[in-house]
């Protein structure tokens, strides 16, 4: 049994429902679909009181199953205006699991800036935020933890989500206390800052009761051996992390680089690619940098990274391949330390380095600055960080700012900024970023490895469908998406596992029978939001603008995709 709590802003009413079995393991992505549905919020305010806030953990939160604590965050997103959910690693999911907590939902809107914070002995108490306002999430990490202690695990609304800010994210704490693994897509940590909660405080505590604890913690065991076996895992997540990604999509002509103008920004064999992960991975080991790290409690995948500076001194955590590409290439970067500088900016001010870069990159291509001018960048953070005008303008994401600059080359799908994956060459992650109502976003579906360009529409689909019903299950049982390749071949073990956590009576078809049917909730959601066909278009310059080195212009339109749902 779990608790789900729904909690009042306004009058801090509290209510709590028990859950048990099937209603535990349906978590996450899925249930924030279904409940954003059921409230009917389509057409509410995103930043009025009406909005709900949702944290859902999975069934396996607070156990060490190994890539299973990630906590999802939902809402009717602010930035794009439809379906949102946003997912990160770090100890909130795993803090919520061991105070046998499965969710909670914030309603309303405080008058007052709070601390919510979910004590070990069941209490939940509103504590006043005034010390904590205006700091970058660092800063108020440490407070909060000279306060609370550090036996906590924090989720923060950064200065930049204070004032609303569409850029800005979630931030939660790693292992080691940093604040630096975000929910970071979509604006919900705008949701957070218009609700008026600064931070979320959750004690930790005990591993939860199992309905089956020798069974579970045999699961355990067995899917730890089964991530230490897998060859994807150890060759590739586990000694580079997702930053090998880089390297490929650089040598394919897919990685963003000045405002998607180019797919390469390292062409010479004999020349390394300073921006991609084996480059780096050499670097931060040399330097004494950890490069074999695990955003959450008990993850065996591991690929997460400490990257250190020439004497040895943190810089940032962790440099992934999404930072790298949008913060990094995109905007013309060409060393990493100056891509680690930018990463702990974003860090620090609770933002998305996806949209962030996507901005910038933006900005430069009106004509702001030069591409790799990273005076401006550090200004651009400046301003951001003070909430100037300009600041606040910058703040509300990529496509807003190109409008705002009339600039004809904005990188988004419904008005989120597309991730490192230019649909020009990388297709089959391109129909999934077209085709989901989550917005561009390579989570929702992503298959950068196909060789697309002999094969036809349907053909592409299939495979986009396929990964789209995975990443949504996934999502909704709490589990990483970078551990598929165990995962997704051993459903009915794992369905096992999740009946003997939380006595649950799953068949394994629940699997792939969820992640359809919270795609199908998602596209209703913006069916009610008011998007349509025309939605899911590219921007019109994927298909004018050949992309170097390939030449290659996008093929694909709207309503070749609009029905991949069936």
């Amino acid at each position: 049994m779990r608790t789900y709590y729904e909690i009042d802003l306004n009058s801090q009413e509290i209510t709590a429902k028990q859950l048990t079995g099937n209603d535990i393991a349906k978590a996450g992505r899925y249930l924030i679909a279904k409940t954003l549905n059921e409230r009917g919020v389509a057409t509410v305010d995103p930043l009025g009181p009406d909005n709900p806030l949702i944290f859902s953990a999975g069934p396996f939160a607070g156990t060490t199953f190994s890539n299973a604590n990630r906590i999802s965050v939902g809402c009717k997103s602010p930035l794009t205006g439809g379906v949102k959910e946003a997912n990160g690693g770090g100890t909130f999911a795993y803090a919520m699991g061991r105070l046998e907590i499965s969710g909670f939902t914030l309603n309303g809107q405080s008058d007052n800036w709070t601390v919510i914070h979910f004590h070990k002995d069941g209490k939940i108490t509103f504590d006043d935020a005034s010390p904590y306002v205006g700091k970058d999430t660092y800063e108020a990490a440490k407070l909060l933890h000279e306060k609370y202690g550090k036996k906590v695990s924090l989720g923060l609304c950064g200065p930049v989500g204070e004032y609303q800010g569409l850029l800005a994210g979630i931030n939660f704490s790693d292992q080691e206390l940093r604040p630096s693994r975000l929910a970071a897509r979509g604006g919900v940590g705008a949701v957070m800052g218009s609700k008026k909660v600064k931070a979320i405080v959750i004690d930790l505590h005990k591993m939860p009761p199992l309905m089956d604890k020798k069974k579970t913690l045999g699961a355990v065991k067995e899917y730890a051996t089964w991530v230490r076996e897998d060859p994807v895992i150890q060759a590739t997540f586990n000694p580079i992390g997702t930053m090998s990604m880089g390297d490929y999509t650089n040598h394919v002509g897919g990685i963003p680089v000045n405002n998607f103008t180019s797919g390469t920004q390292q062409e010479d064999p004999d020349k390394p690619f300073m921006m991609g992960g084996d480059y780096i991975t050499e670097l931060n080991n040399s330097r004494g940098g950890k490069h074999t790290h695990a955003c959450m409690p008990g993850c065996l995948i591991q690929c997460s990274n400490v990257y250190a500076d020439e004497n040895g001194n943190e810089m940032t955590s962790p440099v992934e391949y999404e930072t790298l590409a949008l913060l990094g290439t995109n905007c013309g970067l060409t060393h990493p330390d100056n891509l680690a500088t930018m990463n702990q900016y974003c860090n620090e001010l609770g933002v998305d380095t996806i949209e962030t870069g996507a901005m910038i990159a933006v900005l430069m291509d009106s004509g702001l600055a030069q591409f790799g001018d990273v005076d401006f960048m550090e200004h651009v953070f400046q301003e951001l960080k003070a909430g100037t005008e300009k600041g606040k303008l910058w703040a509300q994401g990529t496509y807003r700012v190109g409008k705002h600059y009339g600039q004809h080359r904005i990188p988004t799908i419904k008005k989120q900024a597309i991730s490192a994956y230019d649909p020009r060459v990388i297709e089959v992650t391109g129909l999934s970023m077209m085709s989901s109502a989550q917005g561009a976003d390579h989570t929702a579906g992503n298959v950068p490895k196909i060789d697309s360009r002999g094969k036809e529409i349907d053909e592409l689909k299939k495979l986009s469908l396929e990964a789209q019903i995975a990443s949504a299950a996934v999502d909704s049982i709490g589990l990483c998406i970078f551990g598929r390749s165990v995962t997704n071949p051993n459903i009915e073990y794992i369905t096992g596992a999740i009946n003997a956590a939380v006595g649950s009576d799953l068949e394994s078809s629940f699997y792939m029978e969820m992640g359809r049917e919270t795609l199908e909730l998602e596209r209703k959601f913006n069916e009610a939001a008011g998007f349509g066909i025309e939605d899911d278009e590219l921007p019109q310059f994927f298909y004018d603008e050949p992309l170097h080195p390939t030449q290659q212009t996008a093929r694909f339109h709207a309503p070749d995709v609009h029905d991949i749902y069936g």
